[in-house]
């Protein structure tokens, strides 16, 4: 099958157009102040308008009010917005009708019960991530981006109303098998193209792009 990439986390040209030319379907980036991959909004403003036709640019909120995701989309053209924290059902329902964008839920998932409670979101949002719940025993834990993997086979045989994308801990060599045993048709990777947390390695960008485009 064909499965589509979202390199997440992008903060310089170079990460960016590394992934529009290696076939990124979806860009990523962050509004998350104490992530070390957050963008202010006239750096992604630049960066956004790098982005061409065809390729959806998704800006990363945690928990953010109305003010601070208003601050964005004043500057920076977002064609999605992916809420990674706590948000409730209500929560994204007001977001999505707020604001006019498509909506993504992240799903953090460690059991089946975290994955079946991706129910109570399907009929309130546009698509559905399932990332990898952080461990109680991590450090400084980040709300994504923490290189921690989960059962993929958890996500194996559901049918939701809604597309979804998988993340979580996935770099180019293991991506093929993360495909086979979840069903996703879409990828989201972060650390996995690091070279430190928030650096982007254009090398594995295309190495990652180019494993997913065999699949």
């Amino acid at each position: 099958m064909t499965v589509a990439a979202k390199i997440c986390g992008i903060k310089d040209p170079v990460a960016m157009q590394t992934a529009i030319d290696g076939g990124a379907a979806y860009v990523g980036l962050v509004f998350y102040p104490q992530s070390p991959r957050a963008v202010t909004p006239g750096t992604a403003a630049k960066l956004a308008a790098l982005v061409p036709e065809g390729v959806t640019k998704v800006g990363l909120f945690v928990d953010a009010d109305n003010a601070q995701i208003a601050r964005v989309l004043e500057e920076v053209s977002l064609d999605m917005l992916q809420l990674h924290g706590n948000e409730t059902p209500e929560r994204c329902t007001d977001i999505r009708n707020r604001f006019g964008r498509p909506v993504m839920k992240v799903i953090k998932v460690a059991t089946l019960d975290d994955v079946n409670s991706a129910n109570d979101y399907c009929d309130l949002v546009d698509w559905l991530m399932f990332d990898a719940k952080p461990p109680s025993s991590m450090t400084n834990a980040l709300p994504g981006g923490n290189a921690v993997q989960f059962d993929w086979t958890l996500l194996a045989g559901w049918n939701w109303p809604v597309p979804w994308m998988l993340a979580g801990g996935l770099v180019a060599d293991n991506v093929a098998e993360a495909v086979s045993r979840s069903g996703a048709a879409v990828v989201d990777v972060s650390s996995g193209v690091e070279s430190a947390p928030g650096k982007k390695d254009p090398a594995e960008i295309t190495r990652f792009l180019a494993a997913v485009a065999e699949l």
